[in-house]
């Protein structure tokens, strides 16, 4: 699995985010900056990014994803 696949799935399944990726294709870190994380806690962050990849977690095409999770307000 290559970033630009997971790149591409994390901002298809958190509304209005901007996806930043690092590292190599199963074991990488990302930055997602959405709006829809306003008044959530960093685990139901975190929750709502590992829930638009679990299936590919699962099946072990992804290995380890680290995850900051940032409000648009957060960046400034």
């Amino acid at each position: 699995m290559t970033l630009a696949e997971i790149q591409a799935k994390l901002e298809a399944g958190i509304e209005d985010s901007t996806v930043t990726m690092e590292g190599d294709g199963c074991n990488c870190s990302t930055l997602v900056v959405s709006p829809a994380f306003v008044g959530m806690s960093l685990l139901a962050r975190q929750k709502m990014i590992l829930a638009t990849v679990r299936a590919d977690i699962d099946s072990g095409e992804l290995h380890a994803l680290s995850i900051k999770a940032r409000t648009p307000e957060e960046m400034t």
